[in-house]
């Protein structure tokens, strides 16, 4: 009992203690962090923090859903990003006891090389721009249905001749009830600070307070998930809005992703989402073919899982993810 006490005694006394004012996007730093980092999450909608799945690279979103995971996982996920640059994790689960997980793992973004220009237009060579950040943390379940977990990060931003650190630590809480099917979390991600920054002005990071559930039908193989993000970022300042203001309601469900599930047997996953605030800003700049919607599968076996994704980002060029893991 003390352990559960402990922890959410740490929950509420760090969200209590750190500035999680809304933040402009404009005046924040390290947006690689909310960059989807599994194959299933990037397919109900980019991201998801209550599936109760087998999957290591959920962490990242959630660290209370490595009480899930099998011991001794091993996890990479790829994702082609916008044109030039490539991006990517990797993380590792093992047991800690009967109810404890440790996990690490490392997310990087590679934005490949560009031209380096002075105030005047003038070409002065070349320079590479490039986003990591190094991960670690512990799960404990609590109950026998709910778990809670906590990550550090160490986040590193490397853009030419400037760099940045920033320490970090992602706070989350899971419910799981299997025989309902119901799965509810809450987390608390990005909560830090900008140790060195880029110049003389620290900047925020993207801190995102998330609520979700996912539930699985009685009598139907099809899992619904409903994710709420951003749920201190309310002003239509806040938010993308080319040739004018954006109104309340699309600023309401700018919070909302939805995603399904068609789960035919344990073998395999068909999966598709929504995420309103992409398809909004996507259609606002030009591009409403799909602008939203994601699609995905996967692959689950003994030891081996494989997860295939697609979504758009950007208007250029879709992306898709790939992700593998093992069980040793």
């Amino acid at each position: 009992m003390y352990r559960r006490l402990l922890f959410f005694a740490f929950f509420f006394s760090v969200l209590g203690h750190v500035d999680v004012r809304a933040q402009s996007e404009s005046t924040s730093v390290f947006h690689f962090l909310t960059l989807p980092t599994s194959a299933h999450a990037m397919a109900l909608g980019g991201l998801n923090f209550t599936i109760p799945d087998d999957d290591a690279s959920l962490f990242f979103q959630n660290p209370a859903l490595t009480s899930n995971v099998s011991d001794r996982s091993i996890n990479f996920s790829f994702l082609s990003y916008m044109r030039g640059s490539k991006a990517g994790n990797v993380s590792w689960v093992s047991a800690a006891g009967d109810r404890g997980t440790w996990f690490v793992g490392a997310q990087f973004v590679g934005y490949g090389s560009m031209k380096e220009m002075s105030v005047d237009g003038v070409e002065m060579g070349d320079f590479s721009a490039l986003d990591m950040a190094v991960t670690g943390g512990y799960s404990y379940t609590l109950t026998d249905h709910l778990a809670g977990g906590a990550t550090g990060k160490f986040v590193y931003s490397k853009y030419g001749p400037f760099t940045s650190v920033a320490l970090a630590v992602d706070l989350g809480l899971n419910y799981y009830d299997e025989d309902k099917g119901l799965s509810l979390s809450a987390v608390a991600a990005n909560l830090g600070w900008q140790v060195k920054a880029f110049g003389d002005r620290r900047e925020r990071i993207p801190f995102d307070l998330r609520l979700g559930f996912s539930k699985e039908l009685a009598n139907a193989p099809i899992r619904f998930s409903v994710s709420m993000v951003d749920l201190t970022r309310w002003k239509a300042s806040d938010y993308y809005a080319p040739g004018g203001s954006i109104k309340s309601g699309a600023i309401f469900m700018n919070h909302f992703l939805v995603g399904v599930d068609i789960l035919p047997s344990d073998l395999f996953y068909l999966s598709a989402g929504y995420n309103f605030r992409r398809a909004r800003e996507l259609k606002a700049a030009g591009g409403s073919h799909g602008a939203g919607l994601s699609f995905g599968a996967g692959l689950n076996l003994k030891r081996f899982r494989l997860g295939l994704a697609y979504a758009k980002y950007h208007l250029s060029v879709p992306s898709f993810m790939l992700t593998a893991q093992y069980s040793l």
